[in-house]
């Protein structure tokens, strides 16, 4: 990750909010979430299921429209109303990888096509062979056979279809990629073989990754930062060795304390933490979002920042 002072901000999430429904079905999914991701670096954000960590990624590749707030690629707003231009700028620059492999491959399209689908759009004018061309390169890239192409997504297995879904991301040469549990859905045996093929192409490729997930073992592993959020709102944001090492928030350390530990002996010793949010008193004294220390942030009230400070000291 870039130096402090350094670092380019590439993406810039603004106090965003976002609903679904209207009237008395109205249900706020996003609460005035703020954050930035530098380029170069993974970032992390993490939660249980139905915190919202999914709409936040599909919002930036607006795929979910906001409500509030804004969102800035490279300096530019690409929330809400935009310029046919910068939406291509978007498509091209934004990528998503998927959670689920199976369900985001089209199982009627033979891979070529499946891979090559957004350079219709980009280069509309690129030939017949230079796309195969790209399309094999793409899937060399990611660890397949250029034959493979020809195939459709059915014969292959789990792991294959996420790497051809990684593929089908690197064909349009992003620069940020949001993914989305991009291992959840995959065998254990083969998690670790697609983590470092995406960290591999990190490096090869100069890629920030937005990497949204739930298992905070695997987020240690990848990120150089990581957010911690709860029903829609970000409750705690630091480096990722300086969250694990020193956690603030009770639903933080409720998430850390859950880590399986390869150690039987351990695992058995391990004290589990509930997470209650009702024993925080905000009716009085409201959270504030604090920099605790230097890029450790916490959500807390006057009383909790003393704490944290304290237990900093």
């Amino acid at each position: 990750m870039p130096e402090m002072g350094k670092r380019e901000k590439l993406l810039e999430v603004r106090n965003i909010t976002v609903e679904f429904g209207s009237g008395k079905r109205k249900f706020t999914a996003i609460d005035d979430v703020s954050f930035d991701i530098y380029r170069g670096e993974i970032f992390g954000l993490v939660g249980e299921s139905g915190s919202g960590k999914t709409t936040i990624g599909r919002a930036i590749i607006r795929i979910n429209e906001i409500s509030g707030g804004e969102i800035l690629f490279k300096g530019e707003r690409v929330s809400g109303k935009i310029s046919s231009e910068t939406d291509k700028k978007v498509v091209k620059n934004i990528q998503m990888i998927f959670q689920d492999p199976m369900a985001s491959l089209n199982e009627r399209a033979k891979v070529d096509y499946i891979v090559s689908e957004g350079l219709y759009n980009i280069r509309p004018d690129e030939a017949k062979e230079d796309r195969r061309r790209i399309v094999a390169q793409s899937l060399l890239d990611v660890g397949l056979l250029p034959e493979f192409a020809d195939r459709f997504p059915h014969e292959f297995s789990g792991g294959q279809r996420q790497r051809i879904g990684i593929a089908r991301v690197m064909v349009m040469e992003p620069e940020l990629v949001i993914a989305d549990e991009p291992i959840s859905a995959l065998d254990v045996s083969i998690r670790a073989q697609v983590l470092n093929l995406m960290m591999t192409l990190q490096k090869t490729k100069s890629l920030t990754y937005l990497f949204i997930a739930h298992d905070l073992s695997i987020v240690r592993f990848i990120t150089d930062r990581t957010a911690v959020i709860y029903r829609g709102k970000i409750v705690e944001l630091a480096r990722t060795e300086k969250l694990f090492a020193n956690p603030l928030h009770p639903y933080t350390k409720a998430l850390l304390s859950a880590i399986p530990q390869p150690d039987p002996e351990v695992e058995r010793r391990k004290r589990v933490f509930v997470y209650d949010s009702t024993s925080h008193d905000y009716a009085a004294d409201p959270p504030s979002w604090f920099e605790i220390e230097p890029e450790h942030f916490v959500s807390a009230n006057t009383k909790e920042k003393k704490e944290y400070e304290e237990m900093l000291k």
